[in-house]
């Protein structure tokens, strides 16, 4: 009888370590994998969103051009020379070229305001 009660602790302890590594492992794929890529589509999701009239723009196919008209669901892509405008699908927009040179130049901005405040402290 004792022999049988302790096969059986001894089997709810390798339940319970089995049961906290499969708890750790999901863990690990949700901040590893689930919770970056969740990010990632947020940031298109609001990229798509805050595109406006005169960006300059990639599609996911590669075409590449000037936002003429924003619709709900739906951008007129105007292209070349030649001013062809193409219909496409919000979803279907890649890069936002515009917004990133923004960005670029506000963090550049940043970084200057930085090495000034830096020099300042140097010279006092």
């Amino acid at each position: 009888m004792n022999l049988f009660l302790t096969e059986t602790t001894a089997a709810a302890g390798g339940m319970t370590s089995t049961l906290i590594m499969l708890v750790m492992m999901m863990a690990i794929f949700y901040f590893m994998l689930i919770r970056p890529e969740n990010k990632r589509k947020k940031e298109a999701e609001a990229m798509r969103s805050a595109v406006k009239v005169g960006d300059k723009i990639t599609t996911i196919g590669g075409i590449c051009g000037t936002v003429v008209n924003v619709k709900d669901d739906k951008l007129v892509l105007e292209t070349g020379a030649d001013q062809v405008r193409i219909e496409l699908a919000k979803w279907a927009m890649s890069t936002n070229e515009t917004a990133a040179e923004a960005k670029k130049a506000e963090a550049k901005k940043a970084q200057e305001a930085k090495a000034k405040a830096k020099a300042a402290k140097k010279v006092k």
